[in-house]
């Protein structure tokens, strides 16, 4: 096994992505096929993303079967997910092959670049998503590297001339470790991975390291309230909040319009009027905030940003609409730790605050859903009904007790239930219910689309 992996980028001819699939590995696929690199890779299930991969010229297979892989490939990249039997990583790690993680890969890429990296155990994507919008829609430019579909793009990725890279740090397994941005922003350092890290104190240590990979010079902007330790003797440190006066980015007179917000930013040069965001949810506010402090940072107009961020359609499954009509109200949502689903609540009673709310939600994995328990049944019971899907395992197998109906027996709120996928469609073809807001990280996207399906005929 490779213990110090030299750059390898100007000579990669074929690169092989073992979990193609997933929302990071294919916006590096993407960027690969771009430079003229031939791409192949696996993944274990057809999605809409592998269908757009292999649309763009990639090649792509669902069996683990090494007769089938790329053996002229002199770099493989392989996601975390993947198992330690999988057979097609054991061929290539057997037989002398260049194998990394894709936090290697971003590694390479960011190096020699001026890097932007977005952390944090939540918000990150919609924050690292509207960051690179701001840069691309101002004509700043930059390549983007996100962990979600931008709406505006209907992509993950996207390349420009500028030697400017927007990424999304990911804390699993302390990929972000291997980054050294030149502005980084840290949006949230809940406890969660706590399979990886152990303890909520591990997890705050990791991000204090994250934010000592700054470049010497560099500027972190953090959220107002996240306590771990940082060393400000050789970087900018700026905070933000949503609310929060004391912080240094920081909104100011929120009011909604026709179901956007409108505010004003305090920031360290003065006071930045009327910025709208057509999208919904505070904690969206608040991503908005962090975007436009980098914004601010790079010396960006003040009035390109504005127009930048009215002009943002969101994160696909980040508060997304998928219907809303005068009767029936959809809504897509990530959120999948207790503290994204109270983000995500309050966002919607925000916008909504007379209407009944439905939340259905698919707790994902049982390691989080065991170690977040208390947190999910005091979330769960802010909503007006909740029906639970069965918990999606992921990469894990079951855990004795640790279920949706564990769930459910803690929670308070009167109106709850445990449902399957087919029950749900058939509840969802008679309720009478306006508003329904759909959540979770699993395979409830399906599902969603099903409902939706349903409501738009």
């Amino acid at each position: 096994m490779n213990t110090q992996i030299i750059n390898p980028l100007t000579n990669i001819k074929n690169i092989y992505f073992i979990g193609i699939g997933g929302i990071g590995m294919s916006a590096l696929a993407r960027y690969f096929n771009t430079q003229g690199v031939a791409v192949a890779g696996y993944d274990k299930t057809p999605t809409v993303l592998t269908a757009d991969l292999e649309k763009e010229g990639i090649a792509i297979h669902f069996e683990d079967d090494i007769h089938k892989i790329d053996k002229e490939a002199t770099v493989i990249v392989y996601t975390p997910a993947i198992p330690i039997d999988h057979a097609e990583l054991n061929y290539y790690r057997d037989n002398g092959y260049l194998v990394v993680k894709r936090s290697d890969v971003l590694n390479w890429i960011t190096e020699n670049a001026f890097t932007i990296a977005i952390a944090g155990t939540h918000g990150k994507t919609t924050t690292t998503s509207m960051t690179a919008h701001i840069l691309r829609h101002s004509g700043f430019g930059c390549n983007a590297f996100l962990g979600g579909i931008a709406s505006n793009y209907n992509t993950n990725f996207w390349s420009h001339e500028k030697n400017v890279v927007v990424v999304e740090a990911d804390e699993y397994d302390r990929s972000f470790l291997k980054l050294a941005p030149n502005i980084a922003v840290v949006t949230a350092v809940d406890p969660d991975h706590l399979d990886i890290y152990g303890t909520a104190e591990e997890v705050l240590k990791a991000f204090g390291q994250f934010t000592d990979k700054i470049k010497v010079g560099g500027t972190l902007i953090q959220k107002m309230g996240t306590e771990f330790s940082v060393d400000d003797s050789n970087k900018n440190v700026f905070s933000y909040g949503y609310n929060k006066d004391k912080a240094s980015y920081h909104t100011q007179n929120l009011i909604v319009v026709d179901g956007s917000y409108q505010f004003d930013i305090a920031h360290p040069g003065g006071v930045m009027k009327d910025v709208l965001l057509n999208m919904g949810g505070l904690h969206n506010v608040e991503n908005a905030t962090a975007a436009i402090a980098i914004g601010i940072t790079l010396g960006i107009e003040e009035q390109k940003i504005k127009d930048a961020v009215a002009s943002f359609n969101g994160v696909k499954r980040r508060f997304e609409y998928k219907v809303k009509t005068e009767n029936k109200v959809l809504i897509d949502d990530y959120a999948h730790h207790p503290e994204e689903l109270n983000a995500l609540i309050s966002g919607v009673r925000s916008l909504y605050p007379n209407e009944k709310m439905v939340l259905i939600f698919q707790p994902h994995l049982y390691s989080r859903t065991q170690d977040q328990a208390a947190g999910f049944m005091e979330v769960l019971d802010k909503a007006d009904e909740v029906i639970l899907l069965p918990i999606y395992p992921a990469r894990e197998l079951p855990i004795e007790g640790v279920t949706s109906d564990m769930l459910l027996n803690g929670m308070k709120l009167a109106h709850k239930k445990v449902m399957s996928k087919e029950a749900l469609l058939e509840w969802a073809k008679t309720t009478s219910n306006k508003l329904i807001v759909m959540a979770g990280a699993g395979d409830i996207d399906v599902c969603i689309n099903q409902v939706q399906e349903l409501y738009t005929k």
